[in-house]
């Protein structure tokens, strides 16, 4: 029997593809059908990888940017023997299915992350690139790499239109990035029709002025010009590479390729039976031949791939026992042996010092204490570190001659931070922490989202949280960013109140494994809280009683961060006056929802109708916490441009109004 040719290998993706999405009825059957001649020599020629064990943590590692082009992912993955039947490529952009419209992180056995964002991809990729590096440094031994592989990513037009794609690029450039590989989709055609007429760029010269290597004019559909330019690629370890891959969308059918009607529709039944014609594919829908079943299943391969390196890894562990079980926990999400005990005594040390600082100070000493036992954590900031102060003295700058590190400087590039980190998270063996201003939370709002979405442990460090960051003004001065973090699901939003409150949200976002945590902190100085043994436990459920009164409270003060304090100075003023009040503070509104009724009832007490809610924010979201009869003080406009207490009386964040307001909600009533 004669063996496959590739373009026969390539049109089994072309196939598939057009199949699933006809069926659907939705999606995008030009890039698949454009990119399966690139996709059939880097997964059978290259990628290393175990379909029967796709966390192999030692894999290579392959990103669909162009994530719209979803199918050609689960049509490699299908044929190469991942658990990815025929019946899901059928179900493609069902309910339910293994086959998303987009691919999915945690849904589809293979794929490593969610994208279709435009240019996430590539940001994910990036991190991951930087993990590997890092993470090699740190393990490699000399006759033992253990972590040694690359990292393929696939995009196009759009990912390149999208400004994080700048941004992770320039980095990836700076650090050397040499074994991440790009393959640009060059197929000139987008949604609109011709991208010439809007993205001129002049692509390579871009890519080589951030410090890469670029391959130009490469025949995407000749599978020895592809091979000839993925091995120059891999002779590079010093710079990533771009291989500019010339393309046709929706090669192969003879009246629509080339043309933005296959980009993101089906062909419809004429085309697709005309594409079949053209192509030489006499098949059923998602039939495929025995022969080139065979030919693309990768199983085999893969075990044997993955067997000589636990191979290595065991003759690795034998002579560097405590490094190879350093790796093992790193991977396993595991926190050493030690860590309950040391953050509890940091918390009651830190309760009985009882000091005054910034939050975004306390968030620092956090860092100091826990630093050297989480070698794990890999922070940064987007050019605010003495700001944000998410560095410790232990930090070490990750550079282009020195991937022995734990900090990244990431430059004035909040977004591709943001998808870098994720990516970070994505690959395993670290716990990613970057910082910047809360108000730049808009550059890289969809970052986080993906990262809830994809249920990563990616921390998020927000300084300078409200008003209190003063003279720099309303653009720098975050209103409703609190109410937009908190509307997103599966996100642990954290706004302390004290340096104990701090230590009880990093200790969270570190134990969280199933989600990203923002802690948003503040630049100025707040007052510690005294706090019971009781109460210093129920911090960790988010919300709990700080201040209590005698019997029944007759109002209740809810708050969070700097404005708890306020609350708890407008309470005592009201002791001896014989008004009974209690003071929430609820520095996690996720986590405290998640308690059951009868702590929350404990908390909240229901009979209590008279509550005040204050916070440096938007009003929005406090609703659900007052009640029809409760009250907010919050913000609902812009901030100004003044010293921080002036600001803050200014708007009416202060102990008198919060008095005055109580004394209105009381008289008549009491």
């Amino acid at each position: 029997m004669v063996a496959p040719n590739r373009r026969q290998l390539a049109n089994v993706i072309r196939a598939l593809s057009m199949d699933a999405v006809q069926k659907a009825n939705s999606g995008h059957p030009g890039a698949p059908m454009g990119m399966a001649d690139i996709a059939q020599v880097l997964w059978q020629d290259y990628l290393r990888h175990n379909p029967t064990s796709p966390e192999w943590p030692n894999r290579d590692r392959f990103i669909l940017s162009n994530g719209h082009g979803s199918m050609l992912l689960y049509s490699l993955l299908h044929l190469t023997g991942y658990a990815l039947t025929i019946d899901d490529l059928r179900a493609f952009r069902q309910l339910h299915s293994k086959t998303p419209g987009h691919p999915e992180f945690g849904i589809t056995p293979g794929v490593e992350t969610t994208t279709g964002p435009l240019g996430q991809g590539i940001g994910n990729a990036v991190g991951m690139a930087i993990a590997e590096r890092v993470l090699g440094a740190t393990f490699n031994r000399e006759g033992f790499p253990i972590v040694d592989h690359w990292t393929y990513v696939f995009l196009g037009d759009g990912c390149l239109m999208e400004g994080i794609s700048h941004e992770v690029c320039s980095l990836a450039g700076t650090l050397g990035l040499g074994k991440l590989i790009a393959f640009w989709d060059d197929n000139g055609i987008s949604i609109d029709g011709p991208v010439k007429r809007w993205f001129s760029d002049d692509t390579p010269k871009r890519f080589e002025s951030y410090g890469w290597q670029v391959i130009k004019d490469v025949d995407g559909h000749d599978a020895h010009s592809v091979q000839k330019a993925i091995d120059e690629a891999r002779k590079n370890t010093t710079q990533p590479t771009l291989i500019c891959c010339k393309t046709t969308i929706g090669f192969g059918a003879p009246n629509l390729q080339g043309k933005e009607k296959c980009h993101g529709a089906a062909l419809g039944e004429t085309e697709v039976a005309a594409t079949r014609e053209a192509l030489g594919w006499p098949y059923p829908p998602f039939v495929v031949p025995d022969e080139l079943k065979q030919a693309w299943d990768a199983r085999e391969k893969g075990a044997a791939l993955q067997h000589a390196w636990e191979a290595l890894f065991e003759q690795y562990a034998a002579k560097y026992p405590q490094l190879a079980k350093e790796l093992k926990r790193r991977f396993a999400k595991a926190l050493p042996d030690n860590w309950q005990e040391h953050m509890s005594a940091l918390l009651a040390q830190t309760q009985q010092q009882s000091k005054t600082l910034a939050t975004r100070k306390a968030s620092q000493l956090v860092l100091e204490s826990m630093g050297e036992l989480l070698p794990e954590l890999l922070g940064g900031s987007a050019d605010l570190t003495e700001s944000n102060l998410t560095a410790w003295g232990g930090s070490k700058v990750i550079t282009h001659e020195n991937a022995q590190g734990n900090y990244i400087h990431y430059g004035v590039r909040e977004f591709g931070m943001a998808a870098m980190m994720n990516g970070m998270a994505l690959y395993g063996g670290f716990i990613p922490y970057g910082g910047t201003f809360l108000t730049f939370l808009d550059y890289m709002r969809n970052a986080v989202r993906l990262a809830a979405l994809m249920q990563q442990r990616t921390i998020f460090v927000f300084s300078h949280d409200s008003i209190g960051l003063g003279e720099d003004g309303p653009t720098h001065q975050p209103i409703e960013h609190l109410t937009m973090l908190r509307a997103t699901p599966g996100l642990h939003t954290w706004r302390p109140c004290d340096a104990v409150e701090t230590i009880v949200a990093w200790q969270a976002a570190i134990e969280r494994k199933d989600g990203p945590t923002t802690l948003c902190l503040t630049r100025q100085a707040v007052s510690a809280q005294p706090r019971t043994p009781s109460q210093l436990i129920d911090i960790q459920k988010g919300g709990y009683v700080l201040l209590t009164c005698e019997g029944t409270p007759q109002v209740i003060l809810i708050s969070t961060g700097s404005e708890v304090e306020l609350c708890v100075q407008a309470a005592k003023s009201f002791q001896d006056k014989g008004v009974a009040i209690q003071v929430v503070s609820l520095p996690c509104c996720e986590v405290f929802d998640k308690q059951d009724m009868a702590y929350r009832d404990s908390v909240l007490a229901p009979n209590v109708k008279m509550r005040l809610a204050v916070e440096a924010g938007a009003s929005l979201g406090w609703h659900k916490y007052v009640g029809e009869q409760g009250r907010i003080i919050g913000i609902d406009r812009y901030g100004e441009s003044a010293p921080a207490a002036e600001v803050y009386a200014a708007l009416g964040i202060t102990v008198e109004h919060i008095v005055k307001t109580i004394n209105d909600m009381v008289s008549g009533v009491l």
